[in-house]
C-alpha cells in the first residue's frame, strides 16, 4: 500500500476543496469516514484514496491506481490554483475570501468519471441525479481497492454493454442516456482535454453544453474561469448576493465580468459563505423514470 505525506504551503480546507468530487448523499464512490476517502478511474486502473489532515496531509492509496492518484495528491488539493491572482471586486465577495483562505480549486487531471456524473446531472434535480449516479455505481461499478466499501464508477465499455432495462432500472431517460453514450464512445479522446484545459473540446460531443462542460473543468482542471451558465439556482443566487435581486444567466456574467478570468472563483466564495437567495416558490418534485 503505497503512502506520502505533503505540508501544502498555504492554509488548506480539507473538506471544502475534495468536497465537489462527492455526488450528494449516499455517493458509493465517496466516504468521509476516518478522512476523505474517493474510488476513481486513472490512465493506470482503478484506485482508491485516503486523505487525512493532521500537522501535514497523509495520504494512502490502494490499487492499479493508486500510486498515480498519490503522485496528483498536490495538484488535487489546489497546489497549481492561481489564488494568488484573484482580485475581489466587492466587499461581500472580499469578506468572503478572508473567512475562507483555505479554499482553493483542486484538480483530479481525469475527465470521464467526472463527466459520467455531470450528464446525469443536466435539467433535472439533483436528487433525481444523485439517485442515478448512487443505482449505477452500485450495479455496475466495480468493488474499490482497499478497505473502504467503496465503488469505482462504471467505465465507458462497462455503460455501453447496459441494456434497454438495466438503464430503465437505474432511472435514466432517454436525453441523458443519449449524451452519456455518445460521451462513453469517445471517453478516451475526452481526456485530452483536461491535458489542453479545453471546455470546447467536451462540447464538441453531441449533447454537451456549457454548462456540462464548465462542471468538469472545475473538477478536473481546476478552472477558476468555468461558470456553470444554465445552472437553475447560481446565476439567482450570484444575483442576490451582489445586488440583492436575483439576475438570468446574462445578468450574472455581467457581474461577473470584473472578475474574469476567475469567474468562478467568486461564485465558490458566495456559494461557500451560504449566500443564496430566500426560496419561496415549491420545490421541484424528482421524477423516477423507473416509473415510467
Amino acid at each position: 500500500m503505497p503512502s506520502r505525506s505533503w505540508t501544502p504551503p498555504f492554509p488548506l480546507d480539507l473538506g471544502a476543496v475534495l468536497g465537489p468530487l462527492r455526488r450528494g448523499p449516499g455517493d458509493p464512490s465517496f466516504s468521509a469516514e476516518g478522512g476523505i476517502w474517493f474510488a476513481a478511474n486513472t490512465p493506470c486502473g482503478p484506485g482508491t484514496l485516503r486523505v487525512r489532515r493532521t500537522d501535514v496531509v497523509e495520504a494512502e492509496a490502494w490499487g492499479e491506481g493508486g500510486q498515480w492518484l498519490l503522485d496528483g495528491l498536490p495538484a488535487l488539493l489546489g497546489a497549481d490554483d492561481p489564488l494568488d491572482e484573484f482580485v475581489a471586486h466587492h466587499p461581500i465577495v472580499a469578506e468572503a475570501a478572508r473567512r475562507r483562505p483555505g479554499l482553493r480549486l483542486g484538480a483530479t487531471g481525469r475527465v470521464w468519471d467526472l463527466l459520467f456524473a455531470s450528464i446525469l446531472e443536466q435539467k433535472v434535480t439533483g436528487k433525481e441525479a444523485f439517485r442515478t449516479w448512487r443505482e449505477l455505481g452500485r450495479r455496475f461499478g466495480e468493488p474499490a481497492p482497499g478497505p473502504m466499501p467503496l465503488k469505482v464508477p462504471p467505465t465507458p465499455q462497462r455503460l455501453l454493454g447496459l441494456q434497454d432495462w438495466e438503464w430503465h432500472q437505474c432511472g435514466l431517460d432517454g436525453a441523458r442516456r443519449r449524451t452519456l453514450v455518445n460521451a462513453a464512445q469517445v471517453a478516451h479522446r475526452l481526456e485530452k482535454a483536461a491535458e489542453m484545459r479545453s471546455r470546447e473540446l467536451l462540447e464538441k460531443v453531441p449533447g454537451i453544453g456549457v454548462w456540462t462542460s464548465a462542471e468538469v473543468a472545475q473538477r478536473s482542471w481546476g478552472d477558476p474561469d468555468a461558470v456553470s451558465v444554465g445552472d437553475y439556482h447560481v446565476a439567482k443566487n450570484v444575483g442576490w448576493a451582489l445586488t440583492g435581486k436575483p439576475v438570468d444567466d446574462d445578468g450574472m456574467m455581467e457581474l461577473l465580468e470584473p472578475y474574469k478570468p476567475q469567474r468562478h472563483r467568486a461564485v465558490r466564495y458566495l456559494e461557500a459563505a451560504g449566500l443564496q437567495r430566500p426560496r419561496r416558490a415549491p420545490r421541484f418534485s424528482p421524477r423516477d423514470y423507473r416509473k415510467l
